[in-house]
């Protein structure tokens, strides 16, 4: 432990000394420094200071007053009023220095029994506080109610609405998102993406999902507008690539036959090829459609109950995406998202951080107009609280006693004394003057009836 460079010292009934030079150590004269203090514990100990110097002044102007008038009585019999007045405040003002100080101390270092309590009690008093905490503050009936009158989500919708809210939200989430890249390690996010790729993707297998699919795609005739866009594909070629069909029918004939005649057969060819598409192209029942149907719906039902065809779409699923394809996926899925999200979040007028902080004002003003939601939100709010005073209720409270037990018994006594020892210096304070009182009344009623 170091000691604070502005040290102030507590203060017994002894006369100031000089300070010690450790902590925790005590003056030839009975004074303990406070250690480590903050600037608030300062004003707080050097105001203790000074109480405990006034109540000790009030001692020692009682027993001054007490010394005079004991020696002159004889000579001014009125002093003996005074005299029993002092002898009545000295003794009010040991008794609550006795008092006081055996809350925190053994009074002159006598180890008299029932003194020093703080000190020798210091555990015992962190569970009683750790128990009455648990007891009269975690509980659930407590927390909700708190939370109810609070009204969390109409406060919590007014900031965000307002301006600086969404952005003050969206900063801390851009530190909270640049902490976690820093934090996690690119070859672990990669093998979490590339395991969950392998298990969702590659182990199941790919045929009957894919059949099933494909099933109510082609009964609901979904792909009749690509079988469509494949037939004027067709035809445009066929319209564009006369010269193409007569060569291929040049390039097949038998050498013997004339070029004219290749001409003429590849002429028609295309005549022929041409009013083949049309119809196809015009006819939505053509038998070349219809074909395309069945060889699709049988296509379908093989890749759900074929071994055969279910063992052929395994086969290309392994030739797409084998391990050096799946590790490149996973690379280049975590680097994508990695760059975009930190391009986002370092740019305050990134398209995502604009969507991201209109999301959050609308949420906000929902909040506050919506009673509806707002009253949801409280009892989510109101049930999360009331679940984790419920079942953590224990541990809360023993935060407390455990922290207790960590002090140091001089130091537990100190840091006590420091925050509440102002307000007991008035009970000695009052001892002084409530005992003169006393004794004053009682020697002029004993005056009285005695003589």
């Amino acid at each position: 432990m170091q000691v604070n460079s502005e040290r102030i010292p507590t203060e017994d009934v002894t006369t100031p000394g000089p300070l010690p030079t450790q902590p925790g150590t005590t003056t030839p004269r009975g004074r303990t420094a406070v250690v480590d203090l903050s600037a608030g514990e300062r004003e707080k100990a050097a105001a203790l200071l000074r109480m405990k110097r006034l109540a000790l002044a009030l001692l020692i102007a009682m027993a001054v007053i007490f010394a005079v008038a004991f020696a002159f009585q004889k000579q001014y019999p009125w002093l003996e009023y005074v005299r029993a007045a002092a002898e009545g405040g000295m003794v009010g003002a040991l008794a609550d220095w006795f008092a006081v100080t055996a809350l925190f101390k053994y009074p002159m270092g006598l180890k008299i029994p029932h003194t020093a309590i703080i000190p020798r009690r210091k555990d015992q008093i962190g569970e009683s506080l750790s128990e009455f905490v648990e007891s009269n503050f975690l509980s659930q009936e407590v927390v909700q109610e708190k939370l109810a009158s609070i009204d969390i989500a109409r406060k919590a919708g007014l900031w965000l609405s307002a301006p600086g809210g969404a952005e003050r939200v969206a900063k801390e989430g851009g530190a909270v998102i640049r902490g976690a890249f820093t934090v996690l390690n690119d070859d672990d996010v990669q093998a979490v993406i590339e395991g969950m790729v392998r298990k969702h993707l590659l182990t199941p297998p790919w045929g009957p999902p894919v059949g099933r699919m494909a099933e109510r795609i082609f009964a609901d005739g979904h792909h009749h507008t690509l079988v469509d866009l494949l037939v004027d594909r067709a035809a445009d070629w066929v319209d564009a690539n006369h010269s193409t069909v007569n060569r291929l029918v040049s390039d097949r004939s038998p050498l013997w036959v004339p070029t004219f005649v290749d001409g003429l057969v590849g002429d028609r060819v295309h005549v022929e090829l041409s009013k083949f598409v049309r119809a196809v192209q015009a006819d939505p029942n053509h038998q070349v459609r219809q074909s395309i149907d069945a060889y699709l719906t049988d296509l379908a039902q093989d890749l759900q109950h074929d071994p055969a065809m279910i063992e052929r779409a395994e086969s290309i699923k392994a030739q797409i995406l084998g391990d050096p394809e799946v590790r490149e996926l996973a690379s280049r899925t975590w680097g994508t998202v990695k760059t975009a999200l930190l391009n986002a979040v370092d740019d305050p007028d990134s398209e995502l951080s604009q969507r991201f902080k209109s999301a959050v004002r609308d949420f906000g003003t929902r909040l506050v107009k919506d009673e509806e939601l707002a009253g949801k939100v409280n009892t989510w709010i109101g049930d999360a609280a009331g679940y984790l005073v419920n079942t953590y209720r224990s541990d809360i409270a023993g935060v407390i006693s455990d922290t207790v037990a960590r002090w140091d018994a001089e130091e537990t006594s100190q840091k006590i004394e420091l925050q509440v020892g102002k307000d007991l210096q008035y009970i000695r304070i009052n001892g002084t003057v409530v005992g003169a009182l006393a004794g004053l009344a009682i020697f002029t009623v004993a005056h009285l009836l005695f003589g």
